[in-house]
């Protein structure tokens, strides 16, 4: 059994077939003219066969008045055999004469078309007929045993005509009176209508797809301008933006949402590129410092200690460079999507412990204490991996920054029903107006002294997009020469 996909496939693969280079308008004034044609048909042909049905009705009706009229006649009042032979003996034109001196009762003959009246025994043997039939005589059909309506010729001439049984009181058919109208009137009616209707179908319908592709032209102009503007754009021109149609319809949304993938498509690649430039300007300062520090040692013999000493220097600058490319590929992980947070229940304080005495030997260096307080109980819901790299940048900046002889403070509470974790330093401070751009890459307060102290202007980055990962909210407050306080708002878990 075929598939619902494999059908799609099969039925596109047709349309490319049979419609392999036509243009979107044609396709859809084609599908649009081909659905109303389709339409138009079965309205031509109910209107057609509702004309013919109405015009032979008109005619059945008459022929129904005719018979009635002979019928009511004098000479048969009832079907017996007696009136039978008397109608035989008087003659079918006797009986007309005798209706057209009865002009209340009939129309003229003037008025009408001639009608054709003949009588046939049960055998179908001419009894009696009206002198306008010359020498024709109407069809018989000895099959039909009641009242039959049908088409039948005398001559050249087509008529419809109506065969009445003439059955006596014990119920046996004597004979048959058979009445009939020309169609000439009627044929006409119905042949111009059949012309009509064949030649203005195809007129329509071409005119139906003219119109069509043009409306079609029109609506998909926004589509022209996407297709302008994607051909015309380049890297230098990534601003660009299609015009907007003036409705709010399908193109809208389409026009929209292309200038909404376009405005991300230029932040990546600003993004990008800014990235490429920062991250070269970052490596090529501890390369040049290594470069120039050999440089120097290969141009004399020295002692033994001073190679040491420059070689542990060059370590060093290596590596910051292997921090610096490590932290660049995490940021790449995290932005690409390639990883993904672990969000599991855990306790804050053992993490807390486990990082004042992994960071306790960086702040003795510089006679500074680390102070846990204010713990609480509760739980939190965080990806444990990524807390902690998290809270280590945070606390090596709080230790780099602070001024010797003082303490960075941690604390764990409770806030509103929602589990915080502050850690303040009380060192120089971040200026209110840098502190929305401490969260960038690269960026740093001051580069003398982010140099002096190695750092990279990408730890807080880092913080910022694992803390997004987790919908933990990180907010910083500080003011200058006296300290700044970094707040995580963790998200409210069950308790």
């Amino acid at each position: 059994m075929s598939k619902p996909h494999d059908i799609d496939r099969g039925s596109r693969s047709l349309s490319r077939k049979f419609f392999p280079a036509m243009s979107l308008r044609n396709r859809m004034a084609l599908y649009y003219t081909s659905a109303t044609a389709i339409l138009m048909a079965f309205v031509f042909l109910a209107i057609f066969v509702t004309v013919d049905r109405v015009v032979y009705r008109h005619f059945d009706e008459e022929l129904r008045h005719e018979v009635s009229e002979t019928l009511s006649q004098d000479h048969i009042q009832s079907h017996d055999v007696c009136e039978f032979d008397r109608l035989k003996e008087l003659g079918l034109d006797v009986a007309r004469d005798d209706r057209q001196k009865e002009p209340h009762r009939v129309k003229k003959v003037a008025d009408i078309d001639p009608e054709y009246v003949q009588l046939v025994d049960s055998s179908g043997l001419v009894v009696s007929k009206t002198a306008n039939l010359a020498q024709n005589v109407l069809s018989f059909e000895p099959s039909y045993s009641g009242v039959r309506f049908f088409n039948t010729e005398i001559g050249q001439l087509t008529v419809r005509q109506v065969q009445v049984p003439l059955v006596n009181s014990r119920g046996v058919i004597e004979g048959y009176l058979i009445v009939a109208v020309p169609l000439k009137s009627a044929m006409i009616v119905l042949r111009d209508l059949k012309y009509i209707v064949l030649l203005s179908f195809p007129v329509i319908i071409l005119i139906l797809f003219v119109l069509t592709r043009l409306i079609a032209g029109r609506s998909i102009l926004p589509i022209e301008e996407v297709i302008s503007t994607a051909e015309t754009m380049t890297q230098s021109s990534l601003d660009r933006r299609i015009p907007l149609p003036p409705h709010r319809d399908e193109l809208y949304r389409l026009s929209a949402t292309i200038n909404e993938l376009l405005d991300r498509l230029q932040e990546a690649f600003h993004r990008e590129k800014q990235f490429t430039s920062d991250a070269s300007h970052e490596l090529r300062t501890p390369l040049a410092v290594v470069k120039g520090t050999l440089d120097v040692l290969v141009r004399r013999p020295r002692d033994v200690a001073h190679y040491e000493n420059r070689i542990r220097y060059c370590l060093d600058e290596l590596n910051r460079m292997a921090r610096l490319i490590d932290q660049l590929l995490l940021l790449a992980r995290y932005e690409s999507g390639k990883a993904s947070s672990s969000i599991v229940r855990m306790e804050l304080l053992p993490l807390l412990e486990m990082l004042r005495a992994r960071m306790e030997p960086l702040a003795i260096a510089r006679n500074i204490s680390l102070k846990i307080e204010s713990v609480s109980s509760g739980k939190i819901e965080a990806d444990p991996a990524m807390l902690e790299m998290m809270l280590e940048n945070i606390l090596s900046n709080a230790i780099k920054y602070s001024r010797e002889g003082t303490t960075v403070e941690i604390s764990a509470r409770f806030d509103s029903g929602q589990p915080v974790c502050v850690i303040t330093d009380h060192g120089i401070g971040i200026p209110e107006e840098k502190l929305q751009l401490i969260f960038e890459r690269f960026y740093r307060v001051d580069e003398s002294r982010s140099s002096s102290t190695g750092g990279s202007g990408l730890g807080l980055s880092i913080v910022k997009k694992l803390a997004d990962l987790q919908n933990i909210v990180v907010a910083v407050s500080s003011r200058e020469n006296q300290g700044t306080t970094f707040r995580l708002t963790f998200p409210q878990g069950k308790n």
